[in-house]
């Protein structure tokens, strides 16, 4: 008997012995870093509301309890049960039963209601049907992405238990080691932005952290055949941590599957679904665009069915000597600070991923409360000494004056932007200056992944600013509903109606024109003189919104037969700073300043040289902290 199967027997001893005697523990198994527990009494588990509490904090495990397949009442019975608890209010729009263990998921558009107060009404679902309730919320938008997830994941739940109950045991294994240190090993985006990859290692595991892309790069891709990363074989990550789903953090996540990776990714539930939809229509750029993507669709559901979702605040074993616990990074829609808590207090590490220290329309601001860390990895994007960004009423301001000028003389404005978080935060703020005559009210089209990726926003309002999130709930204050947005779907024909019709405004992908829509947008706008461009936020180096934003007025297009033609640019263009997703310079700094506690060690990554440079520096001088720029493949080794 393997040392996991005693540790279940020894838990089942240890869970029957706690439990009153009518109360009967059938199984006990790992799933993920979850203790199942299965019993044929579930309706008296529920009715001792402080039991599971009680077990958990007792064995210091998460728990779910589950009935007996052999007890369940029949789904038409229980349907019945459950739309007698459940307030009317709450809009159930399904019902999805699993036999198999005993859940049965209830989407509803007010999920709160289903869960009750302190899930009083989750634990009357199953005094009353004995099945075990799982809420997801019905999306006020209509999402494609979110619906093939769901539907994607409900057709492989064999396959994903069989996934969980293995990387279970792979968690709850005997350590073998006696020795202990930390390395951390930069596998990209240091001194450059984009890439972001690294390896946390201890004698006993080795973590991935994102696995990106180069913006405007098509072959620069993270040091992947290292041995401290798959040089050794793929099966020797023992997790993946994705901090977020922007491309070059996530691009080359499903290229692992393809390597033979077969353990899990550890993210938020947003982020797993902003992967998908993310990663797919990376591959469909690279097909139009002649190349040969990397990995293919099957290997994207395979990332997605190997995905563990964690809220943030949840504390959660990812292996016998490492807890992640993700915290809001306030960067896009589900976006997460990630602390690493090793060994039995031995080491803390927290890589920021990504981050916004302020609160914006769309986020709170970054979490940066934790209860150990020694060591920082900081992105430094615009960590140089000068790169201050605008004040948010101010940019706003200036936004507006942009627009109200273009309107006067009749153009049209065309703003490249990321489809995932400056498009929610920029749909904001035209809706709102619109609402409150602050510019004209016109068209704001809405062309690429925007629309798709404003329903995923609607689909998680919890992870929204508190204030967005109480008004989402109510549909006729719902934002993202004004009648203003229209999304682009009748393809070329449609932009052309546009760029001939009334002034208006196009938000387009991709947000550095590195290919996408907005392509099309600057043959149809790009010529005449009253249009206008607004870059609202991060042109990387080798980017063609770098080049325009530059001054170029000359760019290079594809043309038939493989010959380039080039484009007059005669639209003015302008930069808006403080739209960005990232923390400036200052808010980097505060973010370290106000940090509890304050780590021993920075390391600086996720910047041009000069930013992680100048950062680096700073903070040394200005904290007495040790700190590092470091280079790509560089180790480093704590303790």
């Amino acid at each position: 008997m393997s040392s996991v199967d005693t540790q279940l027997e020894e838990l089942q001893q240890t869970i029957a012995d706690e439990v009153p005697p009518d109360i009967s523990v059938t199984e006990v198994k790992y799933e993920g870093p979850e203790l199942v527990v299965y019993t044929r009494d579930p309706k008296k588990f529920a009715e001792n509301g402080d039991l599971i509490r009680r077990l958990a904090s007792q064995l210091r495990k998460r728990i779910t309890v589950r009935p007996d397949p052999d007890v369940l009442s029949p789904p038409r019975e229980a349907r019945e049960e459950i739309m007698d608890v459940v307030p009317e209010d709450a809009g159930v729009t399904d019902l999805d039963f699993h036999e198999d263990t005993g859940e049965v998921v209830i989407e509803a558009s007010k999920p709160g209601m289903v869960i009750g107060r302190h899930g009083s009404t989750l634990r009357e679902i199953t005094q009353r049907a004995g099945w075990t309730p799982e809420v997801v919320r019905t999306p006020p938008i209509e999402s494609s992405t979110v619906r093939n997830v769901r539907n994607f994941l409900k057709t492989e739940r064999d396959d994903r238990r069989d996934i969980l109950e293995k990387v279970g045991r792979q968690i709850h294994r005997e350590e073998m080691s006696d020795d202990e240190y930390v390395r951390i090993t930069t596998l990209g985006c240091c001194r450059e932005v984009g890439r972001a990859s690294f390896i946390l290692s201890t004698p006993e595991t080795r973590v991935l952290i994102d696995c990106g892309d180069k913006p405007g790069s098509e072959d620069e891709v993270p040091y992947l055949q290292v041995s401290e990363a798959l040089g050794a074989g793929a099966n020797t990550i023992d997790a993946v941590v994705l901090t977020h789903a922007h491309l070059d953090h996530s691009a080359f996540i499903p290229l692992l599957f393809k390597y033979g990776y077969d353990g899990p990714i550890y993210c938020t539930e947003p982020t797993r679904d902003l992967m998908g939809l993310l990663t797919l229509d990376y591959l469909d750029v690279a097909a139009k665009e002649g190349r040969t993507p990397p990995y293919d669709s099957e290997m994207v559901r395979e990332a997605i069915k190997h995905c563990i979702t964690l809220d943030y605040g949840d504390v959660t074993d990812i292996a016998p000597d490492v807890k992640l616990t993700f915290h809001n990074a306030g960067h896009i829609l589900g976006s997460a600070v990630t602390h690493f808590h090793i060994g039995d207090g031995l080491y803390n590490v927290a890589f920021s991923g990504d981050i916004h220290y302020e609160d914006t329309r769309l986020f709170n601001g970054a979490v940066n409360d934790f209860p150990r860390v020694e060591t920082l990895v900081l992105e430094s994007t615009y960590g140089g000494r000068n790169d201050y960004q605008t004040d948010q009423e101010d940019s706003e301001r200036k936004l507006l004056e942009v627009i109200n000028e273009t309107y006067e003389r009749g153009g049209k404005v065309v703003i490249p932007a990321f489809a995932v978080g400056r498009s929610q935060e920029l749909m904001l703020v035209l809706e709102e200056a619109m609402r409150n005559d602050k510019i004209p009210t016109m068209p704001i089209h809405l062309d690429g992944m925007i629309w798709e990726a404003t329903a995923i926003h609607t689909t998680y309002p919890e992870y929204l600013r508190d204030d967005l999130r109480d008004r989402i709930f109510h549909e006729d204050e719902n934002p993202f509903l004004a009648e203003q947005f229209n999304h682009i779907d009748g393809g070329e024909d449609e932009r052309m109606d546009v760029a001939e019709g009334e002034e208006c405004i196009v938000l387009s992908t991709s947000g550095m024109v590195t290919g996408g829509p907005i392509m099309s947008w600057l043959e149809h706008l790009g010529p005449q003189e009253d249009n206008q461009m607004i870059f609202v936020g991060y042109q990387a180096q080798g980017t063609m919104g770098r080049r325009i934003q530059s001054g170029w007025d000359e760019i290079p297009m594809g043309g038939s037969g493989g010959r380039t033609q080039h484009l007059q640019l005669n639209m003015d263009v302008a930069t808006v700073d403080g739209f960005s997703g990232h923390a400036d310079r200052q808010g980097l700094e505060n973010f370290v300043r106000t940090m509890n506690p304050r780590p021993e060690k920075v390391l600086c990554v996720h910047g041009d040289e000069r930013s992680t440079q100048d950062l680096s520096s700073a903070l040394y001088h200005d904290y007495n902290m040790r700190t590092f720029a470091p280079k790509n493949l560089e180790t480093f080794r704590f303790l």
